[in-house]
């Protein structure tokens, strides 16, 4: 009987304790998805502006070249990925430093503070989502940046020498491979050719001009053709030094050979596996710097998503409080990103020329989170009141 208050007492305060755990998990699924919902707006915003000035490079294919619109979306969306990876570290800084700017411009984050909570119970949501993002940042880095670069590559390949005979210009000698060279003085909107003139040296005996007035081009099931009507083929007698002429009303020339490369293509570094970026083939030893430090890079380029996170966190919930926000120090850690950004190209040339400078390529990655997480969770400094101040 006499421990009946005292249990009576015990009761509301574990109720009160899970009320208040109750209220802080609300809280960081709140800012979690605040944080979430922003990553996903600006780095598919971003990556759809950036998608857009790049492919212009490609409208030509379509517009002038024949190529359709479906081949151009499959060429450029191989690019995504890895615009994705570049501007995701960016974009994770950006969205933190915003939301939690907000969040003090509309004294949330003054009544979140009130209510007890530490700037680690306010960081984590954020750093939650930072984790999330380096962990696609690797599956980006290590698998499908480089599968979707070496898809891009080969594409590409395929339209230069496969598809070349459907990329002829106007008023243009076009070389379709060293024996063949294709010229078109005009092309009608039905996509007929005017004034066609073909040297075809693919058989060295016979050496032959052909010339016609008109033409089609044709996708074969071996590779393109071009279709000839009204013309002529003039070939050299190598016996008698003659001029054999041999007039036609239709005509066939096969392209697919000429246009077709059966040279192996070599992988550009992008696109090769970080194991083989650490061991490259013997062919390439003369770049063997070049490729070790892009293998770095890859597993590196990841952290820095979480370090410019800590450096955004460290912005908006780090040293002396204002409830109303400030100013000074957001842009002085948008001026500290800038710095990090041009060092972190800086670093990667350097480190290209001289591997045993790698190491700075791993400092850039780590060390400014790694400073930015003890300055606002480890122990205060003197340079910081403890007090918080009046705005």
């Amino acid at each position: 009987m006499n421990n009946l208050p005292g249990c009576i007492a015990a009761k509301p305060a574990a109720e009160s304790g899970m009320r208040s755990g109750q209220a802080i998990k609300r809280l960081d699924i709140y800012i979690f998805r605040q944080v979430l919902l922003a990553l996903v707006v600006a780095t598919s915003g971003l990556t759809a502006l950036i998608w857009l000035t790049q492919s212009l490079r490609f409208v030509d294919l379509v517009v002038n070249r024949g190529l359709s619109f479906v081949v151009f979306i499959q060429l450029t969306g191989l690019l995504i990925p890895s615009f994705i990876a570049v501007i995701l570290p960016i974009t994770t800084y950006v969205v933190i430093q915003f939301v939690y700017q907000r969040m003090a411009s509309d004294r949330e984050l003054t009544a979140m503070r009130a209510s007890g909570l530490s700037p680690w119970a306010l960081a984590r949501p954020a750093l939650t989502v930072a984790l999330l993002a380096t962990l696609i940042g690797y599956g980006l880095s290590v698998w499908a940046v480089p599968a979707a670069l070496s898809d891009f590559k080969q594409f590409q390949w395929e339209i230069r020498n496969r598809l070349a005979a459907f990329l002829l210009q106007d008023g243009v000698f076009t070389p379709l491979s060293d024996q063949l060279t294709v010229y078109v003085r005009s092309r009608d909107q039905d996509g007929t050719l005017r004034g066609i003139l073909v040297d075809d040296a693919r058989d060295p005996n016979n050496h032959a001009t052909i010339l016609a007035e008109r033409g089609r081009l044709l996708d074969g099931p071996h590779g393109p053709r071009v279709l000839l009507l009204d013309g002529s083929r003039q070939e050299i007698d190598h016996q008698t030094g003659r001029l054999d002429m041999l007039t036609f009303k239709q005509n066939e020339i096969d392209l697919a050979e000429a246009t077709k490369d059966e040279t192996i293509r070599p992988p550009d570094m992008g696109e090769v596996p970080i194991s083989e970026l650490l061991n490259p083939h013997p062919y390439f030893e003369r770049d063997r710097p070049k490729w070790i430090d892009e293998a770095h890079k890859r597993m590196t380029a990841p952290l820095t998503t979480l370090s410019y996170a800590m450096v955004g966190l460290y912005s908006a919930l780090g040293g002396m409080f204002r409830r109303h926000g400030g100013v000074l120090r957001p842009l002085a850690t948008v001026g500290t990103m800038v710095a990090l950004l041009a060092l972190g190209l800086a670093f990667g040339t350097l480190a290209a020329r001289d591997n045993s400078l790698i190491i700075l390529i791993w400092l850039h990655a780590t060390l400014p989170g790694l400073v930015a997480g003890w300055l606002l969770l480890g122990p205060p400094l003197h340079l910081f009141p403890s007090r918080t101040a009046e705005a």
